[in-house]
């Protein structure tokens, strides 16, 4: 039994082998055969096991999400910041230069207009966090800033339900100034040019009061965000919350909504499909037009400016649409042809923002050329045409503003 056991020991390890030898009990022996067939069936089970554990890392990894390199900021420096309509065009910017910066950022949008591919790059992210959510009812969340950029903007979209634009426009300021009120926040309102109406005054300056129809067709987004206007000084003046006021102009670039029917957007996808570009009235009625990079940097500077009362962001460089339809035109190439159609119901003559108050207090101009911003927002517009399946993605980068 003995010399059995010592030979089955000696064919497997000589360790034990030795160990045998030197032994008076054949106990002893019997221990030792079951403690190394044991250690060697654990050794194996370790092996299995970190080989799975291997496979699994490289899976995960295969299919672990990266997300932009974002700066460090302490606890001191970083805000929450909320951004009503955040997953808009202009919104979905906004949420790119604040998370690069290392804030937290929360967006809230019904998405009506905004889409969630426009911010689905930062979704996962531990600074980062959507809610589907509408405005028009009340938000309980704690946060530092607020930019409340949540209104279509177009006017096919405002006019497409009237009630619920100027809803959003009155009940979900109040709503956000409410919050405000009660976290000791600052909210910045997004307003805009069209408060000014068509104007009698040209360029407009902040201190003009507009000439607004209040009840032709426009009126719903005109005078609702007139109205947000005088809420948040009512607010201010009443309970010292702390408000800024960005009358936002024309404004264009990568991520707007193919059919929300804007010069730009409607311009460029005519031209790159060969179609008619439409033109309302005799295409002498001005605009000036912005990319929305600098229009970012213009949101940024005012929020963190101690300046309170409205300031104009736009792009003083005045076109005729008639000139800006002949410019996408030519960049664009193709055998489109400029047709002209009946004028639009209230569509203001002329529209140049006076930015004296901008370069003084927030020292701040648009940088970006025209033509540069139109060249890169129609490569968007191209790689959006391409698309077929879902899964092709037409993914716009997060820029830091380029130049």
């Amino acid at each position: 039994m003995c010399y059995i056991l010592t030979h089955v020991l000696y064919s497997d390890s000589y360790v034990f082998l030795t160990h045998v030898l030197y032994s008076d009990s054949c106990v002893i022996l019997t221990i030792a055969i079951v403690f190394y067939r044991v250690r060697r069936y654990d050794d194996s089970i370790h092996n299995e096991l970190s080989i799975l554990e291997e496979k699994i890392s490289h899976l995960e990894q295969q299919g672990k999400k990266s997300f932009p390199d974002v700066k460090f900021l302490t606890y001191k420096d970083r805000k929450r910041i909320l951004i009503s309509g955040g997953a808009g065009f202009v919104g979905s910017h906004l949420v790119d230069r604040l998370m690069l910066a290392g804030h937290e950022v929360t967006v809230v949008d019904n998405f009506f207009t905004g889409r969630k591919r426009n911010v689905e790059h930062w979704i996962g992210h531990e600074n980062f966090e959507l809610l589907h959510h509408d405005i028009v009812n009340p938000l309980f969340i704690e946060v530092d800033q607020i930019y409340h950029l949540a209104s279509p903007a177009s006017p096919p979209n405002y006019m497409y339900n009237p009630i619920k634009t100027i809803k959003t426009n009155t009940i979900g300021t109040i709503n956000m100034l409410g919050l405000a009120k009660r976290v000791r926040g600052r909210l910045l309102l997004a307003s805009t040019s069209e408060v000014y109406g068509d104007p009698e005054v040209h360029p407009q300056t902040e201190d003009y009061w507009g000439h607004v129809n209040p009840i032709g067709p426009r009126a719903c987004y005109d005078e609702g965000k007139r109205v947000a206007e005088t809420m948040c000084y009512a607010y201010h003046k009443q309970d010292k919350l702390e408000v800024r006021v960005a009358r936002i102009f024309n404004t264009f670039g990568p991520r707007m909504h193919m059919n929300d029917g804007r010069v730009v957007s409607n311009f460029i996808l005519q031209a790159l499909q060969n179609e008619s570009i439409t033109v309302y009235g005799d295409g002498s009625q001005t605009r000036s037009f912005q990319y929305v990079s600098d229009l970012v940097d213009g949101l940024i500077k005012l929020m963190n400016s101690n300046y309170s009362q409205p300031v104009n962001l736009g792009n003083p460089e005045e076109h005729t649409i008639m000139d800006f339809a002949r410019i996408i035109k030519n960049l664009v190439g193709g055998s489109s042809k400029v047709e002209k159609r009946t004028a639009m119901e209230d569509d203001p003559r002329r529209r140049r923002p006076d930015i004296t108050r901008a370069k003084k207090y927030l020292d701040w101009e648009p940088k970006v050329q025209m033509l540069t911003g139109i060249n890169r927002t129609i490569e968007y517009f191209k790689n959006e045409l391409r698309r077929s399946h879902h899964s092709q993605r037409n993914f716009h980068a997060p820029e830091l503003g380029f130049l």
